[in-house]
This record gives structure tokens, C-alpha cells and sequence, in this order.
């Protein structure tokens, strides 16, 4: 359908147009002037959720999760915050809504869930968008009303976040406070058993004989050490001289027998220089060999003193470190024995430390449940508190006014293409074309005889040439 066609319609049917329209406008006008007049109150609650706790002194990590505010924003809306509102403001002793109550639901049900329910449809909670700001609105037939419900809301919400919280601190309290108690009794037991056993065994509690016996079975066991390592190099040593004695290191060391071994080399070579100059058979060559034979004989002898000694020292080493074994095998036993006493005291000693540990965790526990069970504090606070609106918030004169005349003018002109299908005139060459689905021979003016029909004044005649057979109508 082309433009002209549809302003041919719109030109025939103007009066459907401007009935459908002025009516359309007057329903929107009377409903302004007939609907109640609504008042809107809002008060605006912040949630803080930056700071710590303060039973628990941190910040609890679901109040930085991003459906932490959608969360506060569905309890605002619940049906316990409203029913805090009823109880808050007493509209359950209102015989009129007592009745109203029955006369719906026959007295079936919960007639404050019944309300909460009524209270919800005029509710509105919005939460800001870049803040942790949450608006509660409230609308209503009475600006006072709205004020005291959108006030009763925020403080309700408040002191809802806090039963939510001292709720189950109170719960725990109970449930830790008995276990507390049966933990002391266990605990009551487990050290009669610790305190009996010791006394059995001779042990103290604080009792440092394990470590000095610790420290002896040590000192011992270095001492076997140290003798061994003695033990060895004297055998080492007495093996050596006993193989090798000239080339033995005791030997080698003896002052005495460097100095008679020095001695001897002397006279060896007096007696080579003599022997060389006098011949074998000199006195003095006889006398020197006699004094190196004599000198032979004194090295030989404090060779195999130093090589008894290196001996007995061997023996006497080996006598030490059988000695320390021995020592040392006693106090292992003894330290073994006072080991397995203390063991079986620390198994005692154990149970009794985790029953102190489990009972002072559970008294703590009970302690901060019990605090937590009366704290009236919370993360939400109000920063605005509603007060009657001195002007309505409904009907909206300008908003609805300009919804009727927009909505009279969509249904005006849909009313008239309606009709206009249902009722199909011939109004333009277009129709002309598109019903006879014939070419086109000419226009013919409108005259001021001639009646008034297909075309406007300011028509001009043409041609719509649609085959080569098609005849060219005359001006006039």
C-alpha cells in the first residue's frame, strides 16, 4: 500500500480517525480525574560491606561476592521483613483488616502472611547501581501510611540482618555450652589417669632426668667415638712398629734413639775415614766399631721400648673404649626404659592435651556464640528516612495524558485501515490498477459538476503506458 493510497484512506475516514482519537484522549483524561491519587514515600538503608565484623574483627569474604546485594535486596523483600513490619506497626489489631482477612480466605491460613502478601504489591526495593545504597519505596492511597511503611521496612530489614546472625549464635551457644561440659568431663578423667600413672612410674611432669640421662647417654656416646678413633691409630701404630720398626713413626720420633741413630752415623762415617787412612787393623778403627756395635745395641733397645709402649698404649685404649662400650650399652638400656615410661606418660599426656585443647576451643567458641547471640549490631544503617510526600505520585496527569494521545493516535489509525480492509473503496489510479489489473488510459479531472470521487484538485491527467497497444486518454 503506497503513501498516496493510505492518505486517501485517512482522508475518507477522518472521522472514524478523530472519534477513535478523541476518545481514546478523553478515557486517559478521565481516568486521571477518576483514579485515587497514590503517595510515594522512600527511605534508603547502606549496606556496608568494607567493614570488619566486629564479633570476628575481618571482613567476611560472602560480603564482597557480587550476589551479596542482590541477596540483602530479595530479604528486604521477604516475607519475614514484612511480617516484622506488621508486628512492628501492630496492623495485626486492626479489627478491619482482621475482617478483610477473613472475608478473602474464610479464616484459612496465616492472616499475617496474608498481609505481608497485600503489603508486597505496592512494595518497590531498588538497589543503586555503582553504590551499596538500596532504596525502599512505598505507595500508597495515604502519604502517612507510605512514610510509616517504607520506615517500617528499612528498621524491620535491620533488625531482621541481626535475628539472621544472633539466630544461630544462640543455637550454637546451647550446642557448644554441652559440649564444653561433656569435654570437661573427659578431660577430668584423662589427667586422674595421667596423674596415676606417674605416680606408679616415679615420673613428674616436669621431671628433667630423661634429659640429663639424654645428656649422658651423648657425652658417652662421643667418648666411644673419640676412644675408637685413639684405639685405631694406636693399633695402626703397633702394627707398623711391629712390622717395620726403623721405619716405625714412634720410633722415627724418639728423641733418644734420633740422637743415638745421629751418634751412629757419625762414628759409621769416622770409621769409614779411618779405615780408609789406617787400615782394618788399627786400634782406633777397632775401637770405633766396638763403640757403633755398642751403639746398635742401646737403639735396639729403645726401639723395643718404644715399641712396648706403643703397645701397652694400644691396650690400655682398647681397655678405655671396652669400658665406654659398656658404659654406654647401660645408659642406652636406661634411657630406653625411661623413654618407654615417658612415652607411655606422653600418650596419657596427649589425650589430655587435646581434650584441654578441644575444651578450650569449644569454651571459646561458646563464648563468641553466646556474645554474637546478643549483639544488636549490624552492616546496615539508614541514611534516609521516608517522610509523607506532599504531592502524588499517581495518576501522572503528564505521562498519561501523552500515553493517550500517542496510544489515540495508534488506535485511531489502526481503526481506520481495519474498516478500510473490511470495506475496500476504490480511492486512487493505484486501486485502479491493482482491482481491474487493466492498463491505464487516462485520468479525467474533477470538474465542479462531476462528483466527488477519485481524484483531488490538484490532479493532473497522465499516462501509464503498460503495453505497446495502450491508447493515450484526452486532456481535458
Amino acid at each position: 500500500m503506497s503513501i498516496s493510497q493510505i492518505y486517501a484512506i485517512l482522508k475518507a475516514r477522518w472521522v472514524v480517525l478523530l472519534s477513535v482519537f478523541f476518545s481514546v484522549v478523553a478515557i486517559a483524561a478521565l481516568a486521571c480525574v477518576l483514579l485515587p491519587k497514590k503517595y510515594t514515600s522512600s527511605a534508603q538503608v547502606l549496606i556496608d560491606v568494607k567493614s570488619p565484623d566486629p564479633m570476628i574483627g575481618m571482613v567476611l569474604p560472602a560480603m564482597m561476592s557480587p550476589s551479596y546485594m542482590a541477596t540483602q535486596v530479595d530479604l528486604l523483600s521477604s516475607e519475614r521483613v514484612a511480617i516484622q513490619v506488621i508486628r512492628r506497626l501492630k496492623m495485626g489489631d486492626n479489627p478491619g483488616m482482621q475482617a478483610q482477612w477473613r472475608e478473602a480466605t474464610k479464616g484459612v491460613g496465616s492472616f499475617e502472611s496474608w498481609l505481608a502478601g497485600i503489603l508486597a504489591k505496592n512494595l518497590t526495593v531498588k538497589p543503586a547501581r555503582e553504590s551499596n545504597v538500596i532504596t525502599v519505596s512505598y505507595e500508597s492511597t495515604d502519604p502517612q501510611f507510605a512514610a510509616a511503611l517504607a520506615n517500617g521496612y528499612a528498621e524491620s530489614f535491620i533488625d531482621t540482618t541481626a535475628d539472621l546472625r544472633t539466630d544461630p549464635a544462640r543455637r550454637f551457644n546451647a550446642i557448644f555450652d554441652g559440649l564444653a561440659a561433656r569435654l570437661r568431663e573427659r578431660l577430668e578423667k584423662a589427667q586422674a589417669r595421667l596423674s596415676d600413672f606417674q605416680k606408679d612410674k616415679g615420673l613428674i611432669a616436669t621431671d628433667e632426668r630423661l634429659d640429663i640421662e639424654n645428656g649422658r647417654l651423648l657425652d658417652l656416646s662421643q667418648q666411644v667415638t673419640l676412644l675408637e678413633g685413639v684405639q685405631s691409630e694406636s693399633g695402626n701404630r703397633e702394627i707398623q712398629a711391629r712390622r717395620a720398626v726403623d721405619s716405625s713413626a714412634d720410633v722415627l720420633s724418639n728423641q733418644v734413639v734420633g740422637a743415638l741413630t745421629a751418634d751412629l752415623a757419625r762414628l759409621e762415617a769416622k770409621a769409614e775415614e779411618l779405615e780408609s787412612r789406617l787400615g782394618d787393623a788399627h786400634p782406633q778403627v777397632i775401637e770405633t766399631r766396638a763403640n757403633m756395635k755398642v751403639l746398635r745395641k742401646r737403639i735396639a733397645e729403645e726401639t723395643k721400648k718404644v715399641t712396648s709402649s706403643v703397645g701397652f698404649s694400644n691396650n690400655v685404649n682398647e681397655a678405655r673404649l671396652a669400658r665406654a662400650r659398656t658404659a654406654l650399652e647401660e645408659q642406652r638400656s636406661k634411657v630406653l626404659q625411661m623413654r618407654a615410661n615417658r612415652d607411655s606418660a606422653s600418650v596419657l599426656l596427649r589425650d589430655v592435651d587435646n581434650l584441654q585443647k578441644a575444651y578450650d576451643a569449644a569454651q571459646a567458641r561458646a563464648v563468641q556464640a553466646g556474645m554474637e547471640s546478643q549483639t544488636t549490631q549490624t552492616n546496615v544503617s539508614i541514611v534516609q528516612v521516608a517522610s509523607p510526600s506532599p504531592s502524588a505520585s499517581s495518576p501522572k496527569i503528564l505521562i498519561n495524558m501523552g500515553l493517550g494521545i500517542v496510544g489515540g493516535m495508534i488506535l485511531a489509525l489502526t481503526v481506520a485501515l481495519l474498516i478500510e480492509l473490511n470495506d475496500r473503496r476504490i480511492r486512487t489510479t493505484d486501486d485502479v490498477l491493482m482491482e481491474l489489473n487493466l492498463p491505464l488510459v487516462g485520468v479525467l479531472l474533477k470538474s465542479a459538476d462531476a462528483p466527488s470521487g477519485l481524484l483531488g484538485r490538484k490532479a493532473r491527467p497522465w499516462l501509464l503506458q503498460s503495453s505497446p497497444n495502450a491508447i493515450a486518454g484526452p486532456s481535458a
